[in-house]
């Protein structure tokens, strides 16, 4: 057969085709009735044994023990996350100020002391004012931990050197 035939007895068959595409095509949507299965619905429950995705967007309940590695974990996506602005102190001071855009807030201001910890994950969650939500790049449980974080940050601000162990009232009393 020749080359020169072989588009000529394909043609046809091409021909033959309705202009069908991916978006018309039969399907049964999840709510559909469907009696090939036997509960009479398209939507299937799912396989025992499997475990669900987590939603990005969903919000997480608040921990309820924060520990140690909850708040180094919490200051090194600090770190990452949130120093450019924010600076490593809290203060608002990160580099972006030297760089023009505007300053955040400090982290120690009164009013976002009194604030609840939901307000903190809800902001790295949706953004606010000039801050861009970091819903993608920074997952729920991390959220958590910066807020977390966050709060250790203010908590030293203002801790009383009477509250603090000895051993830690001894090492100031050393340094002074």
């Amino acid at each position: 057969m020749s080359a020169r035939l072989l588009p000529l007895l394909v043609l046809p068959l091409l021909a033959a085709c309705d202009g069908a595409d991916m978006a018309s095509q039969p399907k049964a949507k999840t709510w559909d009735a469907n009696a090939f299965f036997p509960q009479g619905q398209t939507m299937r429950p799912p396989v025992p044994g499997t475990v669900p995705r987590a939603e990005p967007g969903r919000p997480v309940p608040e921990p309820a023990i924060i520990d140690a590695a909850m708040l180094e974990r919490g200051r090194e996506r600090y770190g990452v996350f949130c120093t450019p602005c924010h600076g490593a102190g809290g203060d608002g001071d990160g580099l972006i100020v030297g760089r023009g855009f505007p300053r955040p807030p400090s982290l120690h201001d009164p009013r976002l002391r009194a604030a609840p910890a939901r307000h903190f994950y809800e902001v790295v969650s949706a953004g606010k004012g000039t801050m861009a939500s970091y819903a993608a790049q920074v997952p729920p449980a991390d959220r958590w931990a910066i807020t977390a974080y966050v709060r250790a940050l203010q908590l030293s601000r203002d801790a009383a050197v009477a509250s603090l162990p000895a051993a830690d009232r001894a090492a100031l009393d050393g340094a002074r």
